[in-house]
């Protein structure tokens, strides 16, 4: 008993327990910074994990060098027993003792700090964090493709986007949408992050090896708050027998998931759409393109022709093939809006695509979807576009396509703040979507709320995987904004030679150019061109590339070369005009050509007739724009009076896009009304922000 008693005096005589009590307190406060810091630089979990393990190793260690040194004046010394003459005296071990008291109460108060830190951190915590997030809820992270074929990409890819769209089916799951899931790795380190910032609480990660017809696929699902996987399973299977993977996974999620099924959406699960292997590897192939124009639509006329072809051979091996004819149908229409080919008869080929989808299929929500952008981009006919988005809303419960072009639809009519609560509904699906903010910086640039649409432009860029169109959006916001062209310079500057995205913002280069005065260097930018027509920069009109070079050719004092392609012009465009008249852009273009040959009442007669075509009232995104060429075309043809009212009318409406204060300061178009005090008020005043409430 004596001996055990006088352990215990040795022990605190040579402050093992006070190192003890201090080594734990630290070790837990350096696991606690370890857990809450590490994930904030992406470190991977098992760095902390060792962090732990160290400690835990190092707490003997340091109880037995607490027993064995001491610390003295002269440094660390080892500790003599308590009846050696070289012991230090019991005052001198009661003053460090105290200096162990006070250091270990110290490191209590930052303890109770953290856990105070901790405890308001999560009473403080947002929607979006895990304690909010839906239980029913999953990203489909991309596939990692194991093949040792690199171009089987794309098929790991649409295995990805068609078990995420079975899945989308089930309207008692929240599923996030491709564009934000894309940009993760297959295998992220750190799950809890991913999936904070995708707002779900599980994780779908996979793999896919494919050689020849023989695919090996391994999935699994994990519960991104304890990593702990609630289903995995791996198949091995021939490409005919694909479907039944992605129907066994969707049914295996659900059910790790506990959503229930309507017999409704069992049925789409279910469902095969094709029996034909290479219609559907074609498919497939397509939709890869597809993808990219969907997530940058100024790619369009790049990629869309590519998928075109391929959903033409696909339905060529399988007539039957819905799904097929559904995505031929979107493509044709994006190739209208976005591709230029604004013609009947692309109309058509997206027409019949939607309805032969819907002929094979009737509640196809892709096909009803499919004929919305029809009726939408080909018409402007609202009420049918929202008739097939609520057909395609009863399969496609969750779609972030189909609230997006709601909300585009409700910024078309003027409800503008509809529009702008429809893209955040959108974003619930799709919260790492660059077009989301984007198109918000659209609408606020549209109301000239220019600092929030620059907010809202630089979210946009921070989430693309290639940001240049909101880059060079963001300064061209700039200029609508202050009038300083040097950021759209600079943003036009650093964009690749050769690239895709050079390419697609020739429009900017033209204007930046044009606005700068640089006409020759305008008129280069048109020359190099390939593409007969041009999307306007900063809206939705479609004018022949050649009309822009001839404004470049006058502006540089060459009026014989633009009075060529005047006169070519208006030739082509008479017969144009004559083929659709009901196309309002033809109908400018005629009149733009008609003005640079000096034929002022069919140039004012053409701009008039596009109007007409589309009022404010039809489009209050789009028609702005058509006022806004009406008047550069009064200019031209020198009826001043009538341009200046025109622009007052412009400055007073949601026409930020077109027309404001900095552009009318900047542009050359303009210099003949400059000596009007009428105009010289436009020019100075400030610009008057549109409330996001205001209608038309």
């Amino acid at each position: 008993m004596a001996s055990g008693s006088g352990f215990l005096h040795e022990l605190r005589r040579r402050h093992v327990f006070r190192v003890g009590v201090a080594y734990a307190v630290v070790g837990w406060l350096l696991i606690q910074v370890a857990t809450q810091v590490f994930p904030v630089f992406s470190l991977p979990n098992w760095t902390a994990q060792l962090v732990v393990l160290l400690i835990l190793i190092g707490f003997p260690v340091a109880l037995v060098l607490a027993w064995a040194f001491e610390m003295t004046p002269e440094g660390v010394r080892r500790t003599e027993p308590a009846h050696s003459p070289e012991a230090r005296s019991p005052e001198r071990r009661r003053h460090v003792g105290r200096t162990l008291d006070f250091a270990i109460i110290g490191v209590l108060a930052a303890a109770v700090a953290v856990l105070l830190w901790r405890q308001t951190r999560e009473h403080a915590a947002p929607a979006s964090t895990p304690a909010s997030t839906p239980a029913k809820s999953v990203a489909v992270l991309p596939f990692e493709n194991l093949s040792a074929d690199k171009d089987n990409e794309y098929f790991a890819s649409g295995m990805q986007d068609e078990i995420l769209t079975r899945l989308a089916n089930i309207r008692d799951i929240k599923v996030i949408s491709r564009t934000s899931t894309q940009k993760y790795a297959s295998r992220p380190e750190n799950l809890k992050i991913v999936a904070t910032e995708l707002g779900v609480a599980t994780l779908l990660e996979g793999s896919v090896q494919r050689a020849g017809n023989a695919v090996h696929i391994n999935l699994q699902l994990i519960n991104a708050s304890d990593d702990n996987h609630l289903w995995a399973e791996s198949y091995d299977r021939e490409i005919k027998d694909i479907f039944g993977v992605e129907r066994d996974v969707a049914t295996k999620v659900a059910d790790a998931l506990k959503a229930t099924l309507l017999p409704q959406e069992a049925e789409h699960v279910a469902s095969v759409p094709t029996q034909n292997p290479e219609a559907y590897d074609l498919y497939l192939r397509a939709l890869a393109f597809s993808n990219r124009a969907n997530d940058q639509y100024a790619l369009t006329r790049a990629v869309m022709p590519q998928a075109a072809e391929l959903l033409q051979q696909a339905l060529a091996k399988d007539p039957g093939f819905a799904h097929a004819a559904a995505l031929l149908g979107r493509v044709h229409m994006y190739l209208y809006f976005f591709g230029g080919d604004r013609t009947d008869a692309r109309l058509a080929l997206a027409k019949a695509a939607g309805e032969q989808a819907l002929a094979l299929r009737p509640d196809l929500g892709e096909g009803h979807f499919a004929l919305a952008f029809y009726w939408y981009w080909g018409f402007r006919d609202y009420a049918h576009a929202l008739d097939e988005l609520a057909l395609a809303r009863k399969t496609m419960p969750r779609s972030f396509d189909i609230e997006s072009l709601s909300a585009a639809i409700a910024r078309r009519q003027g409800k503008w703040q509809q529009a702008l609560d429809g893209l955040s509904q959108a974003a619930i699906y799709d919260p790492r979507n660059a077009s989301v903010p984007f198109e918000v910086g659209q609408t606020y640039a549209h109301l000239r709320r220019y600092a929030e649409a620059d907010q809202a432009y630089g979210h946009a860029a921070e989430l693309s995987a290639d940001p240049a169109l909101s880059v060079v959006r963001r300064a061209w916001n700039t200029m609508n904004w202050k009038g300083d062209l040097a950021p759209l310079r600079a943003a036009l500057a650093a964009l690749p030679p050769g690239s895709d995205a050079r390419a697609m913002d020739r429009g900017f280069s033209y204007a930046l150019n044009w606005l700068s005065r640089d006409y020759a260097a305008a008129a280069q930018v048109a020359e190099e061109s390939t593409t007969d027509r041009w999307t306007a920069a900063n809206g939705n009109s479609v004018l022949p590339r050649s009309l822009l070079l001839a404004w470049a050719y006058a502006g540089a004092g060459d009026r014989d070369k633009a009075g060529r392609l005047f006169a070519d012009l208006h030739t082509h465009l008479q017969a144009e005009v004559r083929e659709r008249p009901g196309d309002w852009d033809r109908h400018m273009a005629l009149g733009f050509a008609a003005a640079g040959l000096g034929l002022k009442d069919e140039a004012t007669g053409a701009g008039r007739q596009a109007v007409e075509l589309l009022p404010v009232s039809r489009d209050a995104f789009a028609g702005p724009e058509m006022l806004c060429h009406l008047a550069r075309l009064y200019v031209r043809v020198g009826e001043n009076d009538q341009a200046i009212a025109l622009l007052q009318q412009l400055m007073a409406m949601p026409a930020g896009l077109h027309v404001s204060s900095a552009t009318l300061r900047l542009d050359p178009v303009w210099d003949s009304l400059r000596n009007d005090p009428r105009f010289q008020a436009l020019a100075n005043a400030e610009p008057l922000p549109s409330p996001v409430g205001a209608e038309h």
